[in-house]
């Protein structure tokens, strides 16, 4: 009887032990274990973080931030690849460690219109892991520019204005890369073959889409503006586009926010390649970053005999063109007198 009894009293333990191992294991592994109300919530995971960094990174987040260490141990959870991740309320640790184990969320990174390579990189920068520093660097890599025909002028001509798909924990090299691929991309054999007919490369087409667009901001007038700039190259007429005189002025004063609204006599004497009052051409690669709407209306310019145009000052944003440079003198003459008038002498 007392051997029953003792039998007994240590089956009941035995009970009690396996209750409270089992408690355990459903509370590390299966108890909620998020401590916030809303639906989601949305954590970014450096590169190659370990499992302590993603703990205090998730501690506001978690109920038990100690038991997520402990789970993570047991599922052999030691570090991560990194990226965007989406926790759910009432998730236990087990689903939170798959979680960022393997359902990396992509982002939708957007750019448009920056003006040059250290503004794009600031910009990407905000969107993804890798920083500034690392893309500019991947950006004028030698090797990558010669393997792919591109020079620190050019390099700005290979970003095309979009939205994209991709991970947070995208890198700089995998990012400049993938850019590389959307370029292929949109340089279809349809619009290569536009840009022949031209007799122009992709390159120079975004060269002088980046100076339309640097023109108007009219993009029902783009083409026309276009149409005037392919005019004069065919007649091997100088260009004579302010914009490039002013990207001369802050190239040289490596200021590219100075804000320039005059261009003067003086200005169009500047020696620099940019400079398409002084030189034949175009300038050794684009002075901005034209979104879709100008490189399009590039290789679907409008067919007119215009060789020149001014802003119109009775149509704020829109500009007077003219076959001859007598009209065009007519017509400067209306803007030369509002400039003066509004006092603009720069």
């Amino acid at each position: 009887m007392y051997r029953k009894r003792i039998l007994l009293i240590m089956a009941l333990i035995g009970v009690v032990i396996g209750g409270v191992f089992t408690f355990q294991f459903y509370r590390v592994f299966f108890f909620n274990n998020t401590a916030f109300s809303k639906p989601t919530s949305v954590v970014f995971i450096p590169s190659n973080a370990s499992i302590d960094s993603i703990a205090s990174i998730l501690d506001s987040m978690l109920i038990r931030p100690n038991d997520l260490l402990i789970a993570a141990q047991k599922k052999g959870f030691r570090r991560s690849k990194g990226g965007k991740y989406e926790i759910r309320r009432g998730m236990g640790n087990h689903q939170i460690i798959n979680t960022l184990r393997s359902q990396n969320i992509p982002v939708r990174l957007t750019f448009n219109n920056q003006d040059n390579i250290n503004d794009l990189a600031g910009r990407i920068s905000e969107q993804i892991e890798a920083d500034s520093i690392s893309l500019v660097k991947a950006f004028k890599d030698s090797l990558f520019l010669k393997s792919k025909g591109y020079t620190e002028s050019t390099i700005l001509s290979l970003f095309v204005p979009n939205s994209y798909q991709m991970y947070w924990n995208t890198h700089a090299v995998q990012f400049r890369d993938r850019m590389n691929e959307e370029f292929s991309r949109f340089w279809n054999p349809n619009r290569v073959e536009k840009a022949t007919a031209l007799g122009l490369t992709p390159l120079e087409v975004v060269t002088l889409a980046s100076i339309v667009q640097k023109e108007t901001v009219k993009i029902e007038e783009r083409p026309r503006v276009a149409g005037v700039y392919l005019n004069r190259l065919k007649r091997n007429m100088k260009l004579q586009a302010d914009p490039t005189v002013i990207f001369a002025i802050q190239k040289r004063n490596n200021d590219f926010d100075t804000v320039i609204k005059r261009v003067l006599n003086k200005d169009l004497k500047i020696d620099s390649p940019y400079n398409t009052y002084r030189y034949r051409g175009l300038p050794p690669g684009p002075i901005s970053m034209p979104d879709i709407s100008s490189i399009e209306a590039v290789l679907n310019p409008e067919k007119h005999r215009f060789l020149f145009f001014v802003a119109d000052v009775s149509r704020p944003g829109y500009h007077l063109f003219a076959r001859t440079n007598a009209e065009h003198n007519r017509n400067r003459r209306q803007y030369i007198r509002w400039v003066n008038q509004n006092k603009i002498y720069r």
